[in-house]
């Protein structure tokens, strides 16, 4: 639905406001999601959907009318006993700040409360404030920090460790 434009002539500029909807993350969406990581991190998100397929964890996909995903993330029911821990979140850049991640998180903890369990977890590097913002502003707090490691693909496709310090956020659901 186009909901403004700012002259009967000018489309160089409008607002566009689509619905989105949330479902679970498929095989067939990796190729429309290019824009969440490397072919590595995408191959790791594929035997990630294996261990959906098997109850582990849930991979969500927030998508467009035409069942594009936008913004995708996991919950993995196997890190913290009791809990559901958020990671791999990740939203189209060119769509961020627009309230997808929030929807994204959302639909995540309604998952986690579905299977019985209170407490939402995640990890979030201390470079990366902007996420760690959003978090906070949805309820979680801080409660430690630790360092955490993963192989990273460059643009050269050299494969590279890529290590950091990430703060700890809980949230009771």
């Amino acid at each position: 639905m186009l909901s403004s434009v700012n002259s009967p002539g000018d489309f160089a500029t409008a607002t566009v406001t689509l619905p989105v909807s949330v479902r679970d993350l498929l095989p067939r969406d990796l190729p429309a999601c290019t824009w969440a990581g490397s072919a590595t991190h995408l191959r790791h998100v594929e035997r990630e959907l294996v261990r959906a397929a098997a109850g582990e964890v849930d991979y969500l996909a927030v998508c467009t009318p035409a069942d594009l995903p936008v913004a995708i993330g996991g919950v993995d029911y196997r890190v913290a006993e009791g809990a559901g821990t958020l990671w791999q979140l990740a939203v189209m850049p060119a769509l961020q700040s627009r309230g997808l991640g929030t929807f994204l998180v959302r639909a995540a903890e309604q998952r986690i409360r579905d299977r019985g369990l209170r407490t939402a977890a995640l990890a979030v590097e201390e470079e990366n404030p902007r996420a760690r913002a959003l978090y906070e502003r949805l309820g979680y707090v801080a409660y430690g920090r630790e360092p955490d490691a993963w192989d990273e693909e460059g643009p050269d496709g050299t494969i590279r460790r890529h290590e950091t310090m990430c703060v700890l956020l809980r949230k009771t659901l």
